[in-house]
Parts: C-alpha cells; structure tokens; sequence
C-alpha cells in the first residue's frame, strides 16, 4: 500500500474470512437470480451449495443490502443479520418455528432495490424484511411495501422522507418502521450534543464546518446552520463542497487562515480523500507542513473496523461517529454480539452491521410477544415495543409525530443511539476504535494530534 492508503475503491474494501455457522441458518444471497447459500459462505463464492428450504414451518427475514459479495457495509449487515438469525434458532426459533434468512442485493441501486425487494416478498415470500442502506433506495420501495402490507424494519437509510409518509398516510404506510440509525434531522441534532457536551473540553474551541454535497447531508447542514452558533463552539469556516471533490488542499488552506481548531466533517463518498489530505505524516514526499488542526465528525469510512489497515494508519487522532465499536460496551447485548460476530467471521461488525442484527432480533422479540408473525398485530406491538439491544433502547416516535415509526432519539433518557470514537493506537501498534463520547460509554481519553496546536497559539 502506499503512503496515500486505498483511494481507489477501498474506502470500504477489506477481505473478511468467514466461519461456519449453524446451517439451519439459511442464506439466500442473489444478484441475477436465487442461490442457495451456507451460512458459512455468507458472501464466499466458493460455498456455493444448491437447493434451500422454505416450507410452512420456517420463519423468512428478507435483508436487503448493498453487494454483500463485494461491499464491506453490505457484507457486515448481512453477516449481522445472519448471527441473529442463528441465535435465534439456538433459542428455539420464533414460536418454535425455525428462521432462515434470504438475502437480496441492492447493488447501490435504487431500481434494482425494487426488484429486489419485489423477489424477496412475491418468491421467497419472506414474513419481514430488514436492511436498506441507501436513502433513494428506502424511498423508491415505499409504495412496494404499502402495497405488500409486509413489515419492514430499515437499518441503514436516515432519509425522514419515509416517516413523514407514516405520519402523512398511516394507513398506507404503516408497514415501515426506522431501527436505525436514527433519521436524518435527529442525526443532526446528535452532532449538536457532542459539540455542547466535549468539544471545548477537547479542545475543539473554533471549528471549520465541512459537509459534502450529497442527499444525504441536507437535513445535518440545516441543523448546523440553525443550531451551532448556539454551543460554545467558535464557527469560524462552513462550507458545502462538491461531490466531486477529491483535492482537500485549498479547503485545508481555508481552515488554517480561519484559524479552526478542528475540521468538523460530515461525509460519506468522499471521506478518505478529505482524511488522506488532512493526515500527517502518511502524506506523499515532499511532505507539506502537517495541518494544524484536529479532524472528525460524521465521517462513514472511518466505521470500517479495518479501516486502520486499509490506510496505513492516516486514521490515527482522527475521531468518527457510529452506532458502536468493538471496544464500546453500550447494552449487555452489544459485546455478546460482537463476540459472536468475531468468532464465526474473523472480522467485527461495521456501523449498519449492529443496526441489521438489531432489527432482526426486534422483530423475533415482537412475534414471540404476539406469537404471530401476522403484520396486523405486529405493528401496535411495535409501536408500544421498549426492547433493549446492541445499540441501546429502541422504542419508536408515536404515530402522531411527524417522525411516526423511526427510532426515537432523547438525549436526556437511555433512547440516546449513537457515540463519538477516536482511531487510537495500542501498545502493540495496531489501529483501535476508542469510544470517547458520551462519558458513560467512554474506553479512552480524547487525544490531541500531536501537530495540532490550539488557534491561539499559531
């Protein structure tokens, strides 16, 4: 690798070893058509086995995700997904009945996130279905899954487009409910907290707001916008910059002459680039003066568990947001989790991986509550439901809010989803993910990058 890391498709890329599994558990893993996969080739070409149950007695989660062949975010949440599916067999299947899980690929498209999903309720017929990473892809199935009357539980897109439908045709729409993340606008309003509860005890005392120019970002920059120059935190920069973008100096260049303590980034696509041009000394020769100032925010890359490895390390000080880590101990249920996902892949759960194998295990706990997995008792369980798992509490926002079915997020009760991490380096020299926000999941102390100084002092 050289010194730049992975630019060229590896924000995401990473070889995961998979391990067997019970084989009651069933994956059904299509692209152009349906194969039957072991749960040990989760995603492995090379266990490839034919033929696959599906008879009255078996319970079928649909997961929907992007490449789980090929996609680090697809791969994990399908793995997730497929951990939960064998716990819930080793504790006696749903209502006795065993579960199996079918898995469809998105492929990053909208269209093909319809057909998919269209495969996975009229052939497979499956009794629920799970995932959805992409934003435009939960929208262009939201009259699918009115018309199916099938449950749906998101993990993976914030878009609030699909709530606000909830809220706006109940009736209709009822069948779509947010495990996580959290939507979009109370994505935002997370980021609000972290600035009024650490970031001047950090020293993040100015800041220099960066967020690209995709979907995805609209409702977090409004929040922003609205709500920044309220936190004790100096906004001395903001920017929206292009999707295209891949050149951070002259942005980089504007920091420093604002004097901004840290870059407070929100990105997706273009994260390495904006973390590669930022880092020190992991820059290519001749080396520029490292930047001085620290780096973090909603930052989808950095949630990659191997993400120190695929960048040679460039991550290290860098700070990132997710639902969990490796390190991080948010429920009972979280290392259980985690230590189950390690043994049978080798590798940990990234960022939508948690979120997939916690609306799978919602779904079991519901239709053992109601023992049905009939939708039209499911849904007021669901809407009633408080149920702790990997990422902390889910209950839902009441039908009447205009955020009906997503996940609810309250800073002030133990419905708060989401913590703060920093890529540290351990004693043996390897790349882990610190929680170091909120105090009371914290595994470490913030530590400053050695080369950032405080905007006082340039």
């Amino acid at each position: 690798m050289n010194e730049r890391g992975r630019r060229d498709g590896g924000e995401f890329g990473a070889n995961v070893r998979s391990e067997t599994l019970d084989r009651r558990t069933v994956l059904k893993v299509t692209a152009a058509g349906t194969t039957g996969v072991s749960l040990a080739g989760c995603l492995s070409s090379d266990e490839l086995i034919t033929g696959s149950s599906s008879d009255e007695e078996t319970i079928t989660v649909g997961l929907l995700a992007p490449g789980p062949e090929s996609d680090f975010v697809g791969r994990s949440m399908a793995q997730a997904a497929a951990v939960a599916v064998d716990e819930i067999n080793d504790n006696g299947g749903i209502n006795g009945q065993d579960v199996e899980l079918a898995v469809g690929d998105t492929n990053g498209s909208p269209l093909e996130a319809r057909r998919q999903y269209q495969r996975l309720v009229l052939e497979e017929k499956v009794d629920v279905t799970v995932g959805m990473f992409a934003s435009e892809a939960l929208v262009n199935i939201m009259d699918d899954i009115a018309e199916q009357e099938t449950l749906h539980l998101t993990a993976g897109a914030a878009t609030q487009i699909a709530s606000r439908r909830v809220h706006d045709e109940y009736d209709r729409y009822k069948y779509h409910f947010r495990v996580g993340p959290t939507n979009d606008v109370d994505l935002g309003r997370a980021q609000i907290n972290f600035m009024n509860d650490i970031a001047t005890d950090i020293g993040w005392e100015s800041i220099a707001v960066l967020v690209e120019d995709y979907s995805w970002a609209d409702e977090p920059w409004d929040i922003y916008q609205e709500q920044l120059a309220d936190t004790p935190v100096d906004v001395v920069m903001d920017e929206r910059y292009p999707p295209a973008t891949n050149d951070f100096s002259e942005l980089y260049d504007d920091v420093v002459e604002a004097g901004a303590d840290a870059v407070f980034i929100s990105t997706a696509h273009t994260g390495t680039d904006a973390l590669l041009d930022w880092s020190y000394p992991n820059r290519p020769e001749p080396r520029p003066q490292p930047r001085p100032f620290a780096f973090g925010g909603i930052h989808v890359p950095m949630q990659v568990p191997t993400y120190y490895e695929n960048t040679n390390g460039a991550c290290r000080y860098g700070v990132g947001y997710s639902a969990a880590t490796e390190e991080s101990e948010i429920t009972e249920v979280t290392p259980r989790f985690v230590e189950r996902y390690h043994d049978a892949f080798d590798s940990y759960p990234q960022d939508m991986g948690y979120y997939a194998y916690d609306a799978v295990a919602l779904f079991a706990e519901a239709a053992e509550r109601t023992e049905t997995t009939d939708v039209d008792e499911l849904i007021p369980e669901l809407e009633e439901i408080q149920y702790t798992v990997a990422t902390g509490t889910v209950k839902f926002y009441d039908t009447d809010h205009v955020h009906a079915h997503d996940r609810v997020y309250d800073e002030d009760d133990d419905t708060t989803v989401g913590i703060y991490f920093q890529w540290q380096e351990n004693e043996d020299g390897e790349g882990v993910r610190e929680v170091i926000w909120p105090e009371e999941y914290a595994t470490s102390e913030y530590v400053t990058p050695p080369w950032a100084v405080a905007s006082e002092d340039r």
